[in-house]
């Protein structure tokens, strides 16, 4: 714990500290270990992690600079800054119509093939001017910060064309180096077919391989391509034509994947040992078990079931007991699962998937590190790390998932900056 650096942050009286040390990713039972300090404190240097452990003592033995910024948690609740590892914040029109004709019972299916849906966003993302996406996406990321979310994950997919795909990703890269929150960029290219090539699907798909995937891996604009792999989206054998080639650039691989049914998607990402597979609704046994032998985070989004009407959420437990790795993300995007809110998921995980609140935590933190490629620096709390922290008004990490739907983050925060105070 010594250090001879001073601490420009101090946070003493943390009831509990919640450090996240130990295992990374966390399996099985390893999920309910948070590696918490009762009077718990933390010192950083800049940007760094210097100190952790009891608060008197962490009090005593460092040296703080001129100037350093003191919080005393009060008795609450201090986390690693939470990780969403499934975001789509670059849009413009949002889909409250659609959101209203599902509460009278049309389903997503029904309101996309009526013109609704992904090609919706579509259609209007490609009329809007730059400024204006890049606006409204800046304060859905203001949002995600209020809540606790350090670092996100965040998608294009709402252009489907090559000029307008660049587009979306230089908005992220762009918000990257502006705002606190730390962007990771996924290339979504094949998040639908768009209505001029309805009728020629290979065409399109040859589109993004021969054209946008080659600049989007030569401009270094993406670190991941994801693919909505469905039956009527993305089908197996297009799925795995687009990922391999997405591979072979150098990116890697995440997968919307078995979410309205089980195609199979989960063990096609497996076997292209993609970081993660998304949503897994309807995964299969065999897919579980690929998932688990492959170390393919199951990136579970219970906010798009519950925004979905749906009675079936993915099987954490199942997940869990087999030893696949799990994260929660928010999912948040115009159509099936509009929020910010990311502790709001723990509570829908809690109530309709049961995980305990520890689990989680984990999974909002170390293993939604995994399913952005940020295992080593993120979703920890220990020396060397990254200052990323979360204080809450809270006396017990339970009360997460628990007072559901409030916001009980006091502040956040990055890199040893203070970027958030409720």
């Amino acid at each position: 714990m010594h250090s001879d650096k001073r601490a420009s942050l101090l946070i003493k009286n943390a009831r509990q500290l919640i450090t996240m040390s130990g295992p990374v990713p966390r399996i099985g039972p390893q999920m309910n270990e948070l590696g918490l300090i009762e009077n718990g404190g933390l010192a950083a240097c800049g940007d760094e992690i210097i100190a952790v452990g009891k608060s008197d003592e962490v009090e005593r033995q460092t040296q703080l600079a001129e100037n350093c910024v003191v919080i005393d948690a009060g008795g609450g609740v201090v986390t690693p800054g939470l990780i969403d590892p499934h975001t789509h914040p670059v849009f413009s029109m949002t889909r409250e119509m659609e959101f209203e004709m599902r509460t009278l019972g049309k389903t997503y299916e029904e309101i996309a093939a009526a013109g609704g849906g992904i090609r919706a966003s579509v259609r209007d993302l490609r009329t809007t001017p730059k400024e204006i996406i890049m606006d409204k996406t800046r304060k859905r990321l203001d949002r995600l910060l209020k809540h606790g979310v350090t670092t996100a994950e965040a998608k294009s997919g709402y252009g489907l064309t090559t000029e307008s795909e660049l587009m979306q990703l230089e908005i992220i890269k762009e918000l990257n180096s502006s705002h606190p929150l730390e962007l990771v960029p996924t290339f979504l290219g094949a998040h639908e077919v768009p209505d001029e090539y309805q009728s020629d699907r290979s065409k399109y798909i040859e589109i993004i391989i021969n054209e946008m995937l080659p600049v989007v891996a030569e401009r270094k604009l993406a670190e991941f391509c994801d693919i909505f792999c469905e039956e009527n989206v993305y089908n197996i054998d297009e799925s795995n034509k687009i990922q391999t080639a997405a591979r072979k650039l150098g990116l890697k691989l995440k997968f919307h994947a078995d979410e309205l049914k089980s195609t199979g998607g989960a063990e096609l990402a497996a076997s292209l040992k993609a970081t993660s597979a998304d949503h897994l609704v309807y995964i299969s046994d065999t897919g579980i078990k690929a998932l688990a032998a492959a170390g393919t985070v199951a990136t579970l989004l219970p906010g798009t079931s519950f925004s979905l009407r749906s009675k079936q959420y993915a099987p954490a437990r199942r997940l869990i007991e087999a030893g696949a790795i799990v994260a929660l993300a928010t999912d948040c995007n115009p159509g099936s699962s509009y929020s910010e809110h990311f502790p709001f998921m723990a509570s829908l995980a809690a109530l309709n998937m049961r995980l305990t609140a520890a689990e989680a935590i984990s999974a909002m933190t170390v293993n939604a590190a995994c399913a952005v490629g940020r295992e080593k620096s993120a979703g920890r709390l220990e020396c060397g790390l990254p200052a990323d922290i979360v204080i809450w008004d809270m006396e017990d990490y339970r009360e997460l998932p628990y007072h559901y739907a409030v916001n009980l983050v006091s502040q956040v925060i990055k890199n040893g900056k203070l970027v958030v105070e409720n």
